[in-house]
C-alpha cells in the first residue's frame, strides 16, 4: 500500500525545487497544491512587508524579506524555489522566475527586474557594495547603493552574479557563471569574469 501523504509531501518538495512544475499539474493535483499554496503565502503575507500577485508559487523555505520601505513586491504568476533569498527592495514584474539558491538583495537603492525574466540556481545579485579605500579595514567601510535593473525576457544563468549600478537591457542573456560589473544593452548575451559581449540573440 502505497502512503499518499508521503507521497504528496515528497510532491511538495519536488515542485519547491522544480516550481515550473507547479503551473503544468494536472487537475487532480491542481485542488490541493492551491491550497497548499494558499497556506504558505498566507504566511508570509503575515510575517513580512511582501506583496503577492495573482498564481503565484512560493517555495515554502524561500526566504523572502521585506520591511517598510524596503518591500518584496511580486507580480502575478511569479515563481520562488527552494532556498531562494530575496531581501527588499525588489519589484518583480509578471511571470518572473527565481529558482533554487539564488540571491537577490537590494540594498537601499533596490532591484526592479522586468515580465518574463529567469534566474537560475545560485545566480547573486547585488544592489549594494563595500568601499576599498586603504584608510580603514573592509568591515568599517562605507556600504554604497545604485541599484540594479533588469529588464524584461532577460535570462541569467546559473551561478551568475549582477554587482550593483547595473542595467540589464531587455532580451539579454548572462551566461553560467558570468560577473557583470557594466551595463549589458538590450539583446546581448554576454559570458565571462568580469563579462564582455559574446553575441546577440538576434544573429543565431
Amino acid at each position: 500500500m502505497r502512503d499518499l501523504e508521503a507521497l504528496r509531501d515528497q510532491h511538495k518538495r519536488r515542485l519547491a525545487w522544480m516550481p515550473w512544475l507547479y503551473f503544468a499539474l494536472k487537475p487532480r493535483h491542481r485542488a490541493w497544491a492551491e491550497a497548499w499554496q494558499e497556506e504558505v503565502q498566507a504566511r508570509l503575507l503575515a510575517q513580512e512587508t511582501v506583496q503577492l500577485g495573482r498564481g503565484c508559487f512560493i517555495a515554502p523555505d524561500a526566504a523572502i524579506f521585506g520591511e517598510p520601505g524596503r518591500a518584496v513586491v511580486i507580480g502575478d504568476r511569479c515563481a520562488i524555489a527552494a532556498q531562494a533569498f530575496l531581501h527588499g527592495p525588489i519589484t518583480l514584474g509578471d511571470d518572473v522566475s527565481v529558482n533554487a539558491a539564488a540571491r537577490l538583495d537590494g540594498g537601499r537603492k533596490g532591484i526592479r527586474i522586468g515580465d518574463g525574466t529567469r534566474i537560475a540556481s545560485g545566480a547573486a545579485i547585488y544592489a549594494f557594495d563595500h568601499g576599498l579605500k586603504p584608510d580603514r579595514d573592509i568591515k568599517d567601510q562605507p556600504v554604497r547603493s545604485r541599484g540594479i535593473h533588469i529588464g524584461r525576457d532577460v535570462w541569467i544563468g546559473a551561478n551568475a552574479g549582477i554587482t550593483d549600478g547595473v542595467t540589464l537591457g531587455d532580451h539579454a542573456v548572462v551566461a553560467m557563471g558570468a560577473v557583470v560589473t557594466r551595463d549589458v544593452p538590450e539583446w546581448t548575451i554576454v559570458a565571462g569574469v568580469p563579462a564582455t559581449v559574446v553575441g546577440d540573440r538576434r544573429i543565431r
